[in-house]
């Protein structure tokens, strides 16, 4: 039932959150008011080398965690600067979390000889995550997300995302089934810079969580989209697989197609990654700082459309939303199931991906 947006302007130049907001707005019927969110990236031009932590804590400005986090941030972290969210509570949204945001870098003399960068940001954003009362909504550079329950359109009034400029916008509107409604559990979820909007149900989450526990992700936050990112993560940046491998690898088609075409680098992937194969019925839209990828499962059971104009790129639920912010758009396609559609910053669209 969820509704899900993207736009990606693919020559870097950017929009404002009013778009995005009107894109999703159409598609209200797709959720319930149980949870609607953003992501934005090229928001922060003034802070492009720094990991940009926005951090959700439960209760107001006076909750007893903000301290021990921030002393822990503290301890690991330069933060170069910290400030309250601005929100704009209003009748539809009274009261939400408090939310702060962190510009910061990891002291290098504490990264061990076998970490990265990135590896030591995301040991931080995992133990952040397992203390009560605090969720690390993102963590990447120049880029953040805003989210929570409500309606997309009234969640983007609260966090004032008309204010906000990127090159790079997706955006969800929450119909949650299995798992609750609540702030931390709305769309997008993150790691680093990469950062997903889900419409379906993940039916090999225990499956997939367990095999990313091998690896350091924990997943805390009540919802099975939140192993795609962290799955995405895995197989590009420690693994080092391209974006189309790790797409194969979580919607493979099956095992009879592969015998059939003899493929032995596909049948190695699938062997290999067994555990983080994505079962049941999605359509996603990954966002990176480099891009998006738009993904359906192999059997196609939620709807994606794509679309390009010039230098934009579109992936909706609903062709109405594409309809909406360009009229006269003619290009205009519903991938096939499992065939990834990669849409690359500072690259012209394929105008004939249909």
């Amino acid at each position: 039932m969820c509704g899900i947006v993207g736009i990606i302007n693919t020559d870097g130049n950017l929009i404002d959150g009013s778009q995005i907001q009107e894109a999703i707005r159409i598609q209200k019927e797709r959720g319930n008011g149980l949870g609607g969110g953003f992501a934005v990236y090229g928001v922060y031009p003034e802070h492009t080398d720094k990991y940009a932590f926005h951090i959700m804590y439960e209760g107001d400005r006076h909750s007893p965690v903000i301290p021990i986090v921030e002393d822990y941030l503290m301890s690991k972290t330069y933060i170069h600067q910290s400030e309250q969210i601005p929100v704009h509570p209003n009748n539809r949204i009274p009261k939400g979390p408090y939310f702060k945001r962190y510009f910061l870098k990891p002291i290098d003399e504490f990264l061990s000889p076998e970490q990265t960068e990135e590896d030591y940001i995301v040991d931080l954003v995992m133990n952040i995550n397992k203390m009560d009362g605090v969720f690390v909504v993102s963590s990447g550079k120049n880029m953040a997300v805003f989210k929570g329950v409500g309606y997309p359109e009234d969640i983007a009034d609260y966090f004032g995302i008309r204010d906000y400029r990127g090159y790079m916008w997706v955006a969800h509107n929450r119909f949650p089934t299995n798992t609750p409604g609540w702030w931390g559990g709305a769309h997008p979820f993150t790691i680093l810079d990469k950062a997903v909007v889900h419409n379906g149900e993940i039916t090999s989450y225990g499956t997939n969580l367990r095999w990313l526990e091998m690896y350091g992700y924990y997943c805390l936050l009540q919802t099975d989209t939140e192993v795609i990112t962290y799955i995405y993560d895995k197989l590009t940046r420690r693994d080092n697989l391209s974006k189309e491998d790790a797409c194969y690898v979580m919607a493979p088609p099956l095992w009879e197609e592969i015998d059939r075409t003899n493929d032995k680098k596909r049948r190695y992937l699938r062997q290999i990654y067994g555990p983080a194969i994505v079962n049941g019925p999605f359509g996603i839209v990954l966002t990176h700082s480099g891009g998006a990828i738009v993904l359906n499962d192999r059997n196609k059971l939620r709807p994606v459309v794509c679309a390009t104009v010039g230098n934009t790129c579109y992936a909706s639920s609903e062709e109405c939303s594409i309809r909406l912010l360009s009229p006269d758009v003619d290009n205009v396609w519903s991938p096939k199931g499992g065939e990834p559609v990669i849409f690359d910053l500072h690259k012209e669209p394929d105008r004939w991906a249909a």
